[in-house]
């Protein structure tokens, strides 16, 4: 039997992708592509890793950059501690390392937003070190390959997972970027969630999952919760000039250092609020309608409630408060929700 390694590489010099834009040994372009790619997929990552590379070509000018620099080009993408996390691995990459990556995966994995796998990853594509990952798709194509039951989110399942990689490396350090690239491909192209190609994959002979017809039920899916519900009520404040006021969030928690609209808990609260903060006299419009926005871990419902400001508006002493014009607003980092409501 040829081994699980030589079925992947051999398959990958035919089948698998070879002109992504990250695909260079160059550790920068690996790791921002890795942290991008994380709950993203390729297609909606490509666009925002050729813009973040015009901005910022190498490590030191990312870590030079202002934090709200990082953020509007982020914007859009999603799970926004990324982008934080990025500038703070970038600015340690520069203190620490002098501006060059390590090539050992645990000091990888000490950077912001880098664990053991993406370590890994990292280090096979940049430097051949032989080193397994275990991402989203790696845990399905191996648990399907082995019949390994159990979500793979419990720490003894994926302990299994991480022997089980460890001990399927190819035997050469070489061939390290092929092999971590298959393994990618194969589980993003071939070993899918929902519709697997059995007949494509070059592990078929030998998958318990398609020997025993559980393609379908391996991995074993996360145990379902009721998805919590949240609301909130976000102010459109417009100054007499046609501004918008917006506030930035706390550096953590969702949406965090992003520019976003003020919240309050009720429509009745609005000219209150905009009278004891900011000490504008203001004209609540009818609410627009509720829109929901979907967390990983709760949904939340958002009235957007228009307040015409009466009075000449005053020079906003508030820190973290300014007034933006809509095209500054949707050029600065914003969440999703908001750019979909200016874009309106």
């Amino acid at each position: 039997m040829i081994s699980f390694a030589e079925r992947l590489l051999g398959w990958q010099a035919t089948h698998g992708r070879h002109d992504l834009p990250w695909q260079v040994a160059d550790a920068y372009r690996v790791w921002l592509s890795e942290i991008m790619l994380q709950q993203t997929q390729v297609t909606t990552v490509i666009p925002y890793y050729q813009r973040f590379l015009a901005r910022f070509p190498s490590v030191a000018v990312l870590a030079a950059a202002p934090l709200d620099d990082v953020l509007a080009l982020w914007s859009g993408l999603g799970y926004y501690s990324r982008a934080r996390n990025l500038h703070a691995a970038a600015v340690m990459v520069v203190e620490r390392f002098g501006g060059t990556f390590p090539q050992d995966p645990v000091l990888l994995a000490e950077l912001p937003g880098v664990g053991r796998s993406t370590a890994a990853a990292i280090a096979a594509f940049s430097y051949s070190v032989k080193s397994p990952i275990l991402d989203g798709n790696v845990k399905r194509v191996l648990a399907r390959w082995a019949g390994i039951s159990g979500f793979p989110g419990e720490k003894a399942i994926e302990n299994r997972l991480w022997l089980l990689a460890e001990s399927l490396l190819p035997a050469n350090g070489t061939q390290m970027p092929a092999y971590t690239q298959a393994q990618m491909d194969l589980g993003a192209t071939v070993c899918t969630p929902k519709k697997p190609a059995c007949l494509a994959c070059p592990l078929q002979d030998d998958c318990v999952a398609r020997q025993t017809g559980r393609q379908l039920e391996l991995p074993t899916p996360k145990p379902k919760k009721a998805m919590p519900e949240r609301s909130t009520v976000m102010l459109l404040i417009r100054n007499d000039v046609g501004e918008l006021m917006l506030e930035q969030r706390p550096p953590t928690g969702i949406w965090g250092g992003l520019w976003s609209l003020p919240e309050v808990a009720s429509t009745l609260d609005a000219e209150d609020s905009c009278r004891q903060r900011w000490g504008l006299t203001v004209l609540p419009e009818p609410a627009l309608p509720d829109f929901v926005h979907v967390f990983t871990h709760f949904r939340l419902t958002i009235t957007p409630q228009p307040v015409s400001v009466l009075n000449t508006a005053p020079a906003v002493q508030e820190a973290g408060v300014r007034w933006f014009s809509r095209d500054a607003a949707l050029a600065a980092g914003i969440p999703t929700p908001l750019r979909k409501l200016l874009t309106r």
